[in-house]
């Protein structure tokens, strides 16, 4: 299946599902800590834009995440229309202005962030929004892994900063 980000009201009364948009710091961290298949938990297909693409591409073609972009083709990427100037006036990098515009166009549709002002961004135009965190947290829920905290120490060694006031928070929220 190809988007375009022109889908129609149809497309949408049709029930047709639009795959969450994911930021480039989530797709790194979940690559680099082994735990990529995560994001099939929440779709089928994840968005690329190609914004996230070719941020991840400057780390260069031996990247695991950039062989991963190339390997795995249920990450799908794709050119977003221009960034809206609602979403421009937050002043984001291009990847997120990119997945946010994919969220703000598709009303409805999930994007994957953990940049704060993005996070905040997100919530200001109504556009639901997971992180890395939130992601992990979800997969213990639906006991799909059988504990989060070992995940969540192989994101942080990958580059995530998680402190552990809001790890151990976390944990706690899932009964660890």
């Amino acid at each position: 299946m190809t988007y375009n980000g022109s889908l129609s009201v149809a497309d949408s009364l049709d029930n047709k599902v639009i795959p969450p948009a994911i930021n480039t710091s989530p797709l790194i961290f979940l690559t680099k800590g082994g735990v990529l298949e995560l994001l099939q938990i929440i779709s089928q297909e994840i968005i690329v834009p190609a914004a996230v693409a070719t941020e991840i591409q400057t780390y260069g073609e031996m990247d695991v995440t950039a062989i991963a972009l190339v390997q795995k083709n249920w990450l799908v990427v794709v050119e977003t229309p221009p960034v809206p100037t609602v979403i421009q006036s937050w002043d984001l990098g291009a990847g997120e202005s990119a997945v946010l515009t994919w969220g703000y166009v598709h009303p409805g549709t999930e994007v994957i962030l953990d940049d704060l002002a993005a996070r905040h961004c997100a919530a200001a135009l109504g556009i639901p929004v997971r992180g890395t965190l939130g992601l992990v947290l979800n997969a213990k829920q639906q006991g799909i892994i059988p504990t989060a905290r070992p995940i969540l120490e192989k994101l942080r060694l990958s580059g995530m900063y998680l402190s552990d006031r809001v790890m151990n928070q976390a944990l706690a929220l899932i009964g660890e």
